[in-house]
């Protein structure tokens, strides 16, 4: 079987978490009409990670959603968050894309950013979501409370990833702080678990599909464990922009509200757009788990979040502003 690069989901000042089959660097025109207004367009760099959760955003464009508004999108791939959220912060994009795990944890070091719209959450379907942690078919591990005493692959340590997971240890009754986690890359997970490097392995798609075909099998949820509504990654911008150029910021955030909504109620192009910026194949394609795509952020969720980040020292002394950050 043909490797497929899977970069981390959603990412940040710690990177992370749910993935997809990623390609090399991607800049694209807008795609759509000439501005309304029959001006020039307003070049916008968007620093993003080619997943799953960013198919709005290339949808949008497509359907012209930010041509309508006088912008033409350039999308800029990169490794993840460490690397995303310095070229927002530096000036090399004006937008970017980020769990809200590592926008937490930015903040709280002082890096000058704000969250403008939403950009993925859990689809809220326990045994059905966008990542899982799976194990062999023939592991004891049957339940997340068993997890406890054993090794979980996870593709950044101390982010989103993990702190999701203890949750669902918990949640289940079982001893969170006894879970081993390591750092293992997404798209070498199927194959560490498989040959039981690690006990088991929370991943995305298309790492995910690429298990359950192996034999692996869902043991916990953690996303839609911790709440089913989680805002897990959002659109960003530098606190710099947000004040000097407030239309622009308006006019990204409508356009990708309404990529958000068109891609919602059309999960078929959505699922048909990933052909074009990723490397996942045909036969993985129907069987993707999408993401929810709602206009607006959770802030319950975030709330949730940021005290299972607190409690698992994600943030040193520091606690996020979630008002601040992500309103």
């Amino acid at each position: 079987m043909q490797r497929r690069r899977t970069l981390g989901l959603a990412t940040a000042a710690a990177m992370v978490a749910v993935a997809v089959a990623g390609c090399g660097s991607s800049d694209s025109g807008n795609g759509g009409a000439p501005p309304a207004s029959g001006g020039e367009a307003t070049q916008v760099t968007v620093g993003i990670i080619p997943i799953i959760d960013v198919a709005p955003l290339y949808l949008g464009q497509k359907k012209g959603f930010f041509a309508d508004r006088g912008i033409e999108l350039k999308m800029v791939t990169a490794q993840g968050g460490a690397a995303i959220i310095p070229g927002v912060v530096s000036g090399q994009f004006q937008f970017g894309f980020s769990n809200t795990t590592s926008l937490m944890i930015a903040q709280t070091k002082g890096v000058p950013i704000k969250s403008v719209v939403n950009g993925a959450a859990s689809n809220g379907k326990v045994g059905a979501d966008v990542t899982g942690v799976l194990v062999r078919k023939d592991s004891p591990i049957k339940l997340a409370k068993d997890l406890a005493g054993h090794t979980v692959a996870v593709n950044t340590l101390q982010n989103i990833g993990s702190t999701t997971v203890r949750e669902s240890v918990r949640k289940a009754g079982g001893d969170a702080a006894k879970v081993k986690f390591v750092e293992i890359p997404f798209d070498q997970m199927p194959a560490a678990l498989d040959g039981g490097r690690v006990d088991a392995a929370w991943m995305g798609d298309p790492a995910k599909s690429l298990a359950e075909q192996q034999g692996a099998r869902i043991v916990a949820s953690p996303f839609a464990e911790t709440d089913p509504r989680l805002t897990v990654a959002t659109y960003f911008t530098s606190t710099q922009i947000a004040q000097r150029d407030p239309e622009l910021v308006k006019k990204f955030t409508d356009a990708m509200t309404e990529s958000l909504t068109y891609a919602s109620r059309h999960p078929d192009e959505a699922r048909q757009i990933l052909t074009t910026y990723t490397k996942i194949g045909s036969d993985l394609l129907d069987t993707l788990t999408l993401p929810a795509w709602p206009a607006e952020v959770d802030t319950a969720s975030l709330e949730k979040l940021a005290s299972l980040g607190e409690r698992d020292g994600l943030f040193g002394d520091k606690k996020p502003d979630i008002q601040a950050l992500f309103k």
